[in-house]
């Protein structure tokens, strides 16, 4: 285990953004719950100080769920402008139920109408993107396959709803999902008919478990240089910021709480202070949701370092 894992985030004397005055550049939040309706998202946020969040925009656990109330997505809205949120710096995800690839053409339809309904409630509450996973073979069908399945699924969904951007997450390689290397989410840009509404999010803890050694400052270099090539920098639309309990190259999705796995403090220093990953939202999905407002407080703290 890396030497910084056993470090303790020590609480933060911060009380409110109010107390200091933090690097606007960086938009940092967490995955907060929407239990209760999607307005309470925003309450979620505000407790731990959140400049961007994520959340789910139905229940991730059933293909189905109830329409959103015009109540809910009033309070929402109301919400969010009074507290200053802004849709550029929120990333909602789908469903870890969808699989836009698979195999099965009765099966990844279900899929598709399940992805395009929660495309829909971003469309209905002011968002403008999702977040999701770009899909699975289940060892039915080859990578390249695959990936054609996962076009014409999202070329579908385009279709179906207008101006809400995919914003494909990179995978930790575990079992069949496809994602876990650059160039899959790079053949899979390059085929769509309409790239101006396709965007990834880059996951460090995925990353670092695929096989991408970002961990030291050289390493990290040189992913993000393999990931300008290959996919391109402008189509980074978003962070999950998560250390990783399991080793580089793993393929074990594990995350972990900032500083305390494998990547260790020194790589979150590093990545607070890249300018390329200003601007967006980054969200948490670390495994103590008790420490999000601390952990976010001591990454604003390590920049300028």
């Amino acid at each position: 285990m890396a030497s910084c894992a056993s470090e303790k985030i020590k609480p933060s004397t911060h009380l409110s953004h109010d107390d200091k005055e933090y690097n606007m550049n960086k938009y940092l939040g967490a995955h907060v719950s929407a239990s209760g309706g999607v307005e309470k998202s925003i309450d979620n946020a505000l407790k731990i100080n959140a400049k961007a969040f994520a959340l789910f925009v139905k229940n991730q656990r059933q293909w189905t769920a109830k329409p959103l109330t015009d109540e809910s997505i009033s309070k929402f809205k109301l919400g969010f402008a009074e507290n200053g949120y802004s849709a550029k710096y929120i990333l909602p995800h789908a469903s870890y139920l969808v699989n836009l690839g698979n195999p099965f053409p009765e099966k990844r339809e279900k899929s598709v109408n399940s992805f395009i309904d929660e495309l829909n409630r971003c469309r209905e509450l002011g968002l403008e993107c999702l977040n999701i996973h770009p899909g699975s073979h289940l060892r039915e069908i080859s990578e390249e396959t695959c990936i054609d399945l996962i076009v014409d699924s999202i070329e579908q969904a385009f279709d179906a709803v207008p101006g809400i951007r995919i914003v494909l997450e990179n995978t930790a390689g575990q079992g069949s999902n496809m994602g876990y290397k650059f160039e899959h989410l790079g053949m899979i840009i390059n085929k769509l008919k309409d790239k101006s509404r396709i965007g990834v999010c880059i996951d460090t803890c995925h990353t670092y478990v695929a096989g991408y050694d970002i961990k030291e400052l050289s390493g990290f270099k040189d992913t993000m240089s393999r990931f300008e090539d290959i996919v391109g920098i402008k189509y980074l639309k978003g962070i999950h910021l998560n250390d990783s309990k399991m080793k580089c190259g793993s393929k074990k999705d594990r995350h972990e709480s900032i500083g305390r796995g494998f990547l260790g403090l020194d790589f979150f220093k590093i990545f607070m202070n890249d300018a390329r990953f200003n601007n967006m939202p980054i969200v948490l999905e670390t495994i103590d949701d008790t420490i999000w407002k601390e952990e976010i407080e001591l990454l604003y703290d390590m920049e300028n370092k």
